[in-house]
């Protein structure tokens, strides 16, 4: 019997004396051993009514604890087959922080790939993305990097910056961090804009994050800016929308 055909008994444990529901002690037990690997990709879990007669709790307790990690994209329900896990996406908040240490932050082992270094005057479509006080005159340094996570393809990332800045390819490859580097150059990365889109991937970010088309992707384009509003850079990021997603929180 293949491994997807049965389920294996997770060791639960509700605290009924806690304020927090039994439903969401539940979602997070189980989503404790998918992102810890104890359920892997394909894995069964165990179906609502074992779980009830096994933990003591109700129907639409355990229905409402797994359609929270289905909403979280951590588990499908196959008509056949039962509730699966999928690979867990990498979920990342708002914020001006570096991927590969976010990366890192949540237990996952990056590792990158340079896949270009060069130093030059900006292509015409790139230079229109930029405010007009952001065009300065001379060279712009592009970084062309393919970011995995756990051997994972996860995102292509461009960061063009001002020939200004001190840095040499070899700051950027084995996975060295973009923004650790500039911290060392003394830029104190403060604010960004940034557009979030979505779309097909094209022939060559399909071969690259190694997925057959048609495939979606999550583009972000970026503008950050330092603590006295200095242009820093303009980041043109592609990320496999399988693996990859935004959350924020907003405030009324």
């Amino acid at each position: 019997m293949s491994q997807s055909a049965v389920f294996r008994e997770l060791d639960i444990r509700l605290d009924r004396a806690s304020s927090v529901p039994l439903y969401h002690q539940l979602a997070q037990s189980i989503e404790h051993a998918i992102t810890s690997g104890e359920l892997a990709p394909g894995d069964r879990l165990e179906n609502e009514l074992s779980l009830t007669n096994r933990l003591g709790l109700s129907r639409p307790t355990a229905r409402q604890a797994i359609q929270e990690l289905v909403k979280k994209g951590l588990l499908v329900r196959k008509r056949g087959v039962g509730t699966q896990v999928v690979r867990s996406q990498f979920r990342r908040d708002q914020r001006l922080s570096s991927l590969n240490e976010d990366l890192a932050k949540a237990g996952r082992t990056p590792s990158t790939r340079l896949l270009d270094f060069s130093v030059g005057p900006l292509a015409d479509d790139v230079r229109d993305a930029l405010d007009a006080g952001d065009v300065t005159e001379g060279d712009f340094v592009t970084i062309r990097r393919l970011r995995l996570a756990d051997e994972v393809p996860l995102a292509i990332l461009t960061n063009y910056l001002p020939a200004r800045f001190d840095i040499a390819q070899a700051d950027v490859e084995d996975g060295k961090s973009l923004y650790g580097h500039l911290r060392t150059l003394g830029v104190n990365l403060k604010i960004a804009h940034q557009r979030i889109s979505a779309r097909l991937m094209t022939e060559t970010e399909a071969e690259l994050l190694g997925v057959q088309r048609p495939a979606a992707c999550l583009t972000v384009e970026r503008l950050a800016y330092d603590d006295v509003g200095q242009f820093v850079e303009l980041g043109h990021h592609v990320y496999q929308a399988e693996h990859y997603s935004i959350q924020s929180s907003l405030i009324v």
